[in-house]
């Protein structure tokens, strides 16, 4: 018996992952990944079939070390490897010039609370939206998409928690129109399943239709449960990161993303078998050492395990 064959596999609908190690995922390591390591992560991500990549983020790499190389790995792609991906932006400037390296898909973040928007951007909430339009007019003259992405939609750092109306009425603002795609995050990791549940039923049903993305951390060691309610109240893109790597820097208390490995050893996406999920695991693991973070995947630690007898163990070379 393979993944495919598995009765579990795919029980959860056709929710795809979204990985996002080489943005999220590098935003607090201690180590610049090469731009030539990053573009072979892109295509080792996307040839073992991870559907889709945020390769990096357009913020000022002053603030964020890491992130100083996106447009070279943008650039150094191909037009069918960039349909993959995504671009993390915040500005319509920051459309521009990623549109001009050749991305076409970005996330347009914005924070539900003003205090968490202005250490994270610089500005309020509502000066985000206004620029909006502007930045989805761009993402459309170059025939791109743009997710409105709505960072710390369940708890602030600074202000605690965050009513379900502030995230809906940013879902529901008419300056976010011609958005394809809308970003729930659990930027803290601090949700339980009952409120991702409730939350993305709630923006599904009470704001335009568009593509739902869940974007959750596993501070709290609800990663995956959370991740699992939000594909059953409607999520048809869930973010990971290899090894649960990542953090935000201007959101004390963060800590890593939902493990991509979990993720997917919950889900059990067709494309995914053991000897696929192995090559996966080993690819991460590599990653990590490189980069001297450490690996949080409990899916992976499973891999590793000497239970041979159960298929999606490694074998020992």
């Amino acid at each position: 018996m393979n993944g495919i064959d598995n009765p579990l596999s795919s029980t959860l609908g056709n929710a795809i992952l979204r990985d996002v190690t080489l943005r999220d995922g590098l935003q607090l390591t201690g180590k610049i990944l090469p731009t030539e390591r990053k573009i072979e992560t892109v295509r080792q991500l996307l040839r073992l079939g991870v559907p889709a990549i945020e390769l990096g983020s357009m913020a000022r790499a002053d603030l964020v070390p890491t992130m100083a190389n996106t447009l070279e790995v943008v650039q150094a792609l191909t037009a069918d490897e960039l349909e993959r991906c995504w671009i993390w932006v915040a500005t319509p400037g920051h459309v521009a010039k990623a549109s001009a390296a050749g991305a076409r898909n970005f996330q347009y973040c914005l924070s539900a609370s003003d205090s968490h928007n202005k250490a994270n951007i610089g500005r309020t909430t509502d000066q985000s939206l206004d620029a909006l339009p502007e930045a989805v007019e761009l993402a459309q003259t170059v025939g791109g998409n743009i997710q409105l992405c709505i960072a710390t939609s369940f708890t602030c750092p600074f202000e605690g928690y965050v009513p379900e109306e502030r995230v809906l009425s940013i879902a529901n603002d008419p300056r976010a129109a011609g958005t394809t795609d809308i970003v729930i995050c659990d930027t803290l990791g601090q949700a339980v399943p009952a409120q991702v549940s409730q939350l993305i039923t709630r923006v599904r049903n009470e704001s335009p239709a568009r593509r739902i993305v869940y974007h959750g951390h596993d501070t709290w060691g609800l990663g995956v449960a959370n991740t699992l309610a939000a594909i059953q109240a409607g999520a048809a893109m869930v973010d990971g990161a290899l090894g649960g790597l990542g953090g935000c820097p201007f959101a004390p208390g963060a800590s890593g993303n939902t493990s991509s490995e979990d993720i997917l050893f919950a889900t059990r996406p067709g494309w995914l078998n053991p000897e696929v999920f192995g090559e996966l695991v080993h690819l991460s693991g590599k990653l990590l050492e490189e980069l001297g973070e450490p690996n949080r995947s409990k899916a992976a630690q499973g891999a590793h395990s000497k239970a041979a007898a159960f298929e999606w163990v490694m074998p020992v070379l």
